[in-house]
Protein backbone atom coordinates (compact mmCIF):
# COMPACT_ATOMS: atom_id res chain seq x y z
CA UNK A 1 0.00 0.00 0.00
CA UNK A 2 1.86 2.96 -0.95
CA UNK A 3 0.95 6.65 0.94
CA UNK A 4 0.50 9.70 -1.13
CA UNK A 5 2.72 12.80 0.85
CA UNK A 6 -0.23 15.48 0.88
CA UNK A 7 0.65 18.42 -0.71
CA UNK A 8 1.29 21.70 0.80
CA UNK A 9 0.19 25.04 -0.46
CA UNK A 10 1.75 28.46 0.37
CA UNK A 11 -0.99 30.84 1.68
CA UNK A 12 -2.60 32.58 -0.70
CA UNK A 13 -2.00 35.82 1.61
CA UNK A 14 1.69 35.40 1.72
CA UNK A 15 1.82 34.94 -2.45
CA UNK A 16 0.03 37.70 -3.25
CA UNK A 17 2.10 39.42 -0.94
CA UNK A 18 5.08 38.67 -2.60
CA UNK A 19 3.63 39.72 -5.86
CA UNK A 20 2.62 43.17 -4.48
CA UNK A 21 5.78 43.81 -2.88
CA UNK A 22 7.77 42.95 -6.19
CA UNK A 23 5.02 45.55 -7.94
CA UNK A 24 5.98 48.19 -5.55
CA UNK A 25 9.34 47.43 -6.12
CA UNK A 26 8.86 47.98 -9.57
CA UNK A 27 6.60 51.16 -9.16
CA UNK A 28 9.17 52.55 -6.58
CA UNK A 29 12.17 52.23 -9.33
CA UNK A 30 10.40 53.00 -12.07
CA UNK A 31 9.77 56.55 -10.53
CA UNK A 32 12.90 57.26 -8.90
CA UNK A 33 14.33 56.42 -12.63
CA UNK A 34 12.28 58.93 -13.94
CA UNK A 35 13.48 61.61 -11.19
CA UNK A 36 17.12 60.50 -11.85
CA UNK A 37 16.55 61.33 -15.66
CA UNK A 38 14.49 64.42 -15.66
CA UNK A 39 18.31 66.34 -14.97
CA UNK A 40 19.62 65.07 -18.14
CA UNK A 41 16.34 65.36 -20.42
CA UNK A 42 16.58 69.42 -19.44
CA UNK A 43 19.94 69.54 -20.02
CA UNK A 44 20.04 67.79 -24.04
CA UNK A 45 16.45 69.61 -24.36
CA UNK A 46 17.86 73.28 -23.64
CA UNK A 47 21.47 72.44 -25.08
CA UNK A 48 19.60 72.08 -28.62
CA UNK A 49 17.31 74.98 -28.07
CA UNK A 50 17.60 78.73 -28.48
CA UNK A 51 17.76 81.11 -25.58
CA UNK A 52 14.37 82.38 -26.28
CA UNK A 53 12.75 78.56 -25.93
CA UNK A 54 14.54 78.36 -22.86
CA UNK A 55 13.78 81.48 -21.02
CA UNK A 56 9.76 81.51 -22.78
CA UNK A 57 6.39 80.79 -21.00
CA UNK A 58 5.54 78.72 -23.65
CA UNK A 59 6.73 75.13 -22.59
CA UNK A 60 7.40 72.33 -25.26
CA UNK A 61 8.76 69.10 -24.07
CA UNK A 62 11.27 69.50 -27.06
CA UNK A 63 12.24 72.34 -29.44
CA UNK A 64 10.65 72.81 -32.47
CA UNK A 65 13.76 73.96 -34.66
CA UNK A 66 16.59 71.91 -33.32
CA UNK A 67 19.91 73.55 -33.12
CA UNK A 68 22.56 71.41 -34.29
CA UNK A 69 24.72 74.18 -34.46
CA UNK A 70 24.85 74.61 -30.60
CA UNK A 71 27.04 71.65 -30.77
CA UNK A 72 30.01 73.41 -32.08
CA UNK A 73 29.61 76.51 -30.13
CA UNK A 74 31.39 76.08 -27.39
CA UNK A 75 35.16 75.12 -29.40
CA UNK A 76 34.00 78.21 -31.42
CA UNK A 77 33.98 80.45 -28.71
CA UNK A 78 37.36 83.04 -28.97
CA UNK A 79 36.38 84.10 -25.29
CA UNK A 80 37.00 80.32 -24.03
CA UNK A 81 39.21 78.07 -25.30
CA UNK A 82 36.85 75.27 -24.38
CA UNK A 83 38.76 72.05 -25.84
CA UNK A 84 41.93 73.10 -23.69
CA UNK A 85 39.62 73.28 -20.78
CA UNK A 86 38.56 70.35 -21.28
CA UNK A 87 42.14 68.54 -22.00
CA UNK A 88 43.15 69.93 -18.68
CA UNK A 89 40.53 68.38 -16.84
CA UNK A 90 41.20 65.17 -18.61
CA UNK A 91 44.60 65.41 -17.57
CA UNK A 92 44.36 66.77 -13.73
CA UNK A 93 41.75 64.35 -13.48
CA UNK A 94 43.71 61.54 -14.90
CA UNK A 95 47.09 62.10 -12.51
CA UNK A 96 45.04 63.20 -9.47
CA UNK A 97 43.22 59.84 -9.70
CA UNK A 98 46.37 58.06 -10.22
CA UNK A 99 48.37 59.58 -7.89
CA UNK A 100 45.54 59.15 -4.76
CA UNK A 101 44.84 55.72 -5.54
CA UNK A 102 49.32 55.24 -5.37
CA UNK A 103 49.84 57.23 -2.08
CA UNK A 104 46.48 56.67 -0.34
CA UNK A 105 46.80 52.70 -1.10
CA UNK A 106 50.31 52.61 0.32
CA UNK A 107 49.50 54.49 3.43
CA UNK A 108 46.70 52.24 3.96
CA UNK A 109 49.02 49.47 3.88
CA UNK A 110 51.47 50.62 5.48
CA UNK A 111 48.71 50.89 8.52
CA UNK A 112 47.20 48.19 8.04
CA UNK A 113 50.07 45.62 7.76
CA UNK A 114 53.48 46.85 8.96
CA UNK A 115 53.88 46.59 12.29
CA UNK A 116 54.91 49.71 13.85
CA UNK A 117 54.00 50.86 17.26
CA UNK A 118 52.88 54.26 16.62
CA UNK A 119 50.35 53.05 14.04
CA UNK A 120 47.50 53.62 15.80
CA UNK A 121 48.43 57.01 16.57
CA UNK A 122 49.60 57.75 12.83
CA UNK A 123 45.96 56.88 11.88
CA UNK A 124 44.28 58.86 14.40
CA UNK A 125 46.16 61.70 13.01
CA UNK A 126 44.88 60.97 9.74
CA UNK A 127 41.42 61.15 10.88
CA UNK A 128 41.64 64.41 12.43
CA UNK A 129 42.74 65.68 9.07
CA UNK A 130 38.73 64.73 8.27
CA UNK A 131 38.02 66.95 10.74
CA UNK A 132 39.75 70.11 9.56
CA UNK A 133 36.97 71.75 7.15
CA UNK A 134 39.16 72.62 3.74
CA UNK A 135 38.46 76.42 4.23
CA UNK A 136 41.44 76.51 6.99
CA UNK A 137 43.66 74.99 4.57
CA UNK A 138 43.31 76.60 1.20
CA UNK A 139 44.64 80.04 2.14
CA UNK A 140 48.27 78.42 3.78
CA UNK A 141 48.27 75.77 0.65
CA UNK A 142 47.83 78.70 -2.16
CA UNK A 143 50.94 80.55 -0.12
CA UNK A 144 52.89 77.15 0.05
CA UNK A 145 51.90 76.89 -3.89
CA UNK A 146 52.61 80.16 -4.97
CA UNK A 147 56.07 80.28 -3.17
CA UNK A 148 57.07 77.25 -4.95
CA UNK A 149 55.60 79.21 -8.47
CA UNK A 150 53.28 76.16 -9.56
CA UNK A 151 50.65 78.85 -10.46
CA UNK A 152 48.89 78.09 -13.64
CA UNK A 153 51.01 74.90 -13.98
CA UNK A 154 49.57 70.88 -13.27
CA UNK A 155 52.07 70.35 -10.42
CA UNK A 156 49.80 73.02 -8.50
CA UNK A 157 46.62 71.59 -9.62
CA UNK A 158 47.62 67.96 -9.04
CA UNK A 159 50.65 67.96 -5.87
CA UNK A 160 48.09 69.48 -3.47
CA UNK A 161 45.54 67.02 -3.19
CA UNK A 162 47.56 63.46 -3.94
CA UNK A 163 46.69 62.73 -0.36
CA UNK A 164 43.28 62.23 1.13
CA UNK A 165 41.97 61.01 4.98
CA UNK A 166 38.95 59.41 3.43
CA UNK A 167 40.61 57.74 0.93
CA UNK A 168 43.37 56.70 3.38
CA UNK A 169 40.76 55.23 6.07
CA UNK A 170 38.75 53.08 3.10
CA UNK A 171 42.04 51.69 2.10
CA UNK A 172 43.19 50.74 5.19
CA UNK A 173 39.97 49.39 6.56
CA UNK A 174 39.88 47.32 2.81
CA UNK A 175 43.12 45.56 3.54
CA UNK A 176 42.70 45.07 7.15
CA UNK A 177 39.93 42.63 5.60
CA UNK A 178 42.19 41.14 2.85
CA UNK A 179 43.37 37.44 3.34
CA UNK A 180 46.62 37.37 4.79
CA UNK A 181 47.50 33.97 3.81
CA UNK A 182 47.66 35.53 0.24
CA UNK A 183 50.76 37.84 2.04
CA UNK A 184 51.77 35.01 3.73
CA UNK A 185 52.28 33.11 0.35
CA UNK A 186 53.71 35.87 -0.87
CA UNK A 187 56.89 36.24 1.89
CA UNK A 188 57.26 32.84 1.70
CA UNK A 189 58.05 32.75 -1.82
CA UNK A 190 60.72 35.92 -0.48
CA UNK A 191 58.67 39.14 -1.01
CA UNK A 192 58.87 41.72 1.15
CA UNK A 193 55.66 44.14 1.91
CA UNK A 194 56.29 46.12 -1.20
CA UNK A 195 56.23 42.72 -3.69
CA UNK A 196 53.99 41.76 -1.66
CA UNK A 197 51.50 44.31 -2.16
CA UNK A 198 52.53 45.30 -5.44
CA UNK A 199 52.21 41.51 -7.04
CA UNK A 200 49.30 40.03 -4.79
CA UNK A 201 47.47 42.63 -3.21
CA UNK A 202 46.87 44.89 -5.98
CA UNK A 203 45.81 42.51 -8.31
CA UNK A 204 43.80 40.45 -6.24
CA UNK A 205 41.52 44.13 -5.41
CA UNK A 206 41.10 45.60 -8.71
CA UNK A 207 37.48 45.84 -8.09
CA UNK A 208 38.08 48.07 -5.15
CA UNK A 209 40.98 49.96 -6.84
CA UNK A 210 37.99 50.94 -9.81
CA UNK A 211 35.72 51.58 -7.62
CA UNK A 212 37.83 54.43 -5.71
CA UNK A 213 39.55 55.76 -9.19
CA UNK A 214 35.94 56.31 -10.28
CA UNK A 215 35.13 58.81 -7.23
CA UNK A 216 38.04 60.23 -7.07
CA UNK A 217 38.22 61.16 -10.95
CA UNK A 218 34.89 62.35 -10.67
CA UNK A 219 35.62 64.90 -7.86
CA UNK A 220 39.08 65.83 -9.67
CA UNK A 221 37.01 66.95 -12.97
CA UNK A 222 34.02 68.26 -11.13
CA UNK A 223 36.70 70.42 -8.86
CA UNK A 224 36.32 74.53 -8.79
CA UNK A 225 37.53 76.70 -6.26
CA UNK A 226 40.86 74.98 -6.19
CA UNK A 227 41.39 75.55 -10.17
CA UNK A 228 39.97 78.48 -9.75
CA UNK A 229 42.48 79.93 -8.02
CA UNK A 230 45.40 78.13 -9.39
CA UNK A 231 44.37 78.15 -12.59
CA UNK A 232 44.58 82.20 -13.19
CA UNK A 233 45.99 82.30 -16.98
CA UNK A 234 42.91 81.36 -19.01
CA UNK A 235 45.77 78.55 -20.94
CA UNK A 236 45.25 77.15 -17.24
CA UNK A 237 41.39 76.68 -16.98
CA UNK A 238 39.89 73.68 -16.33
CA UNK A 239 35.75 72.92 -17.68
CA UNK A 240 34.16 73.77 -14.13
CA UNK A 241 35.99 77.10 -15.01
CA UNK A 242 35.74 77.55 -18.18
CA UNK A 243 31.76 77.13 -17.64
CA UNK A 244 31.80 79.68 -15.13
CA UNK A 245 32.93 82.41 -17.75
CA UNK A 246 30.06 81.96 -19.81
CA UNK A 247 27.54 83.54 -16.98
CA UNK A 248 28.51 86.98 -16.33
CA UNK A 249 26.94 90.10 -14.89
CA UNK A 250 25.98 91.59 -17.98
CA UNK A 251 25.22 88.27 -20.22
CA UNK A 252 23.96 84.51 -19.39
CA UNK A 253 24.35 82.17 -22.41
CA UNK A 254 21.50 79.63 -21.12
CA UNK A 255 22.00 77.94 -24.81
CA UNK A 256 26.04 77.84 -24.30
CA UNK A 257 26.34 76.40 -21.19
CA UNK A 258 24.21 73.63 -21.37
CA UNK A 259 25.70 72.57 -24.35
CA UNK A 260 29.30 72.71 -22.94
CA UNK A 261 27.70 70.88 -19.67
CA UNK A 262 26.21 68.31 -21.70
CA UNK A 263 29.35 67.71 -23.32
CA UNK A 264 31.94 68.06 -20.31
CA UNK A 265 29.57 65.20 -18.34
CA UNK A 266 30.85 62.89 -21.34
CA UNK A 267 33.82 61.83 -20.19
CA UNK A 268 32.14 61.20 -16.78
CA UNK A 269 29.47 59.12 -18.49
CA UNK A 270 32.19 56.92 -19.89
CA UNK A 271 34.29 56.05 -17.17
CA UNK A 272 31.46 55.08 -15.31
CA UNK A 273 30.01 52.91 -18.06
CA UNK A 274 33.52 51.46 -18.36
CA UNK A 275 33.83 50.79 -14.28
CA UNK A 276 30.20 50.02 -13.29
CA UNK A 277 30.54 46.59 -12.62
CA UNK A 278 34.08 47.00 -10.97
CA UNK A 279 32.36 50.17 -9.40
CA UNK A 280 29.34 47.97 -7.60
CA UNK A 281 31.59 45.16 -6.28
CA UNK A 282 34.26 47.89 -4.70
CA UNK A 283 31.48 49.70 -3.06
CA UNK A 284 30.17 46.48 -1.57
CA UNK A 285 33.47 45.75 -0.01
CA UNK A 286 34.11 49.48 1.03
CA UNK A 287 31.88 47.55 4.44
CA UNK A 288 34.70 44.63 5.21
CA UNK A 289 35.38 45.44 8.66
CA UNK A 290 39.10 44.90 10.00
Amino acid sequence: MTTTTPRIDKPRGKRRGGVMSSTGLYIATSVAAVLFLIPFYLLIRNSLSTDQEITGSDWQFFPTDIQWSNITEPFDDPTVDFARAMWNSMVVGTLHTVGVLLVCSLAGYGLARIPYKHANKIFYAVLVTLMVPAAVTFVPSFVLVSSLGWVDTYRGLIIPGLFSGFTCFLFRQYFLGFPKELEEAARVDGLGYWGAYWRVVVPNSLNFFAAIATITFINGWNAFLWPLVIGQDPSAWTVQVALSSYMTNQTVNYHLIFMATAISILPLLFVFLFLQRWLVQGIAQTGIKG
